[in-house]
């Protein structure tokens, strides 16, 4: 693999985004001093809504939490599936790019707390506690095992294109002492 640039220019060479022959964009009105186009507005700040790796895991084990209860309560079995797919998609694409590595190791990890967790709600106040539960998380995480691999699957790939690549080499780097 060839060595990495640095992330600021080097010595004597101004950023990417200068010419170093002293032109300008040509733009029109660009040296006119005025009202500016208002910008497509995302937000209350302008910007996209943007999650931390934490965030992107915790709305992974929120909405799987949500989707067992709902499968539970009304008998839809794909519901548990379905609420970790879409959470896997919306935290690929709503977490910062810098949190991509935390999120894509975490989806499996936190179906399975999720899915403890509402077990163990569901089993309270049955004779075989630990009985109901185990063989509730058995049923559980056979019926959705396809979910799992579309979701995980799916943070890989949407992760890939917006920069998981780079955040793996960061961590090579650093393991390696070269940062």
């Amino acid at each position: 693999m060839p060595p990495r640039k640095p992330d600021g220019p080097e010595r004597g060479h101004a950023p990417y985004f200068v010419r170093p022959d002293g032109r300008v964009r040509d733009v029109p009105n660009a040296g006119k001093r005025g009202r500016t186009p208002p910008r497509k507005r995302h937000g209350t700040s302008g910007v996209p809504p943007r999650l931390t790796g934490r965030g992107g895991v915790l709305a992974i084990l929120t909405l799987s939490f949500a989707g067992t209860m709902v499968s539970h309560w009304a008998g839809i079995a794909a519901a548990p599936g379905v609420a970790f797919t879409l959470a896997c998609l919306l935290g690929a694409l709503l977490v910062r790019p810098s949190d991509l590595l935390s999120l894509a190791v975490s989806p499996p990890i936190a179906f399975f707390v999720a899915v403890v967790a509402a077990e163990s709600v569901l089993a309270l106040g049955s004779e075989g506690f630990a009985r109901v539960m185990l063989l509730g998380m058995a049923s559980r995480l056979a019926e959705v095992a396809p979910w799992l691999f579309l979701g995980t699957a799916l943070v890989l790939v949407i992760g890939v294109f917006r920069g998981l690549p780079g955040n793996i080499r960061d961590l090579g780097d650093e393991l390696n002492g070269r940062r």
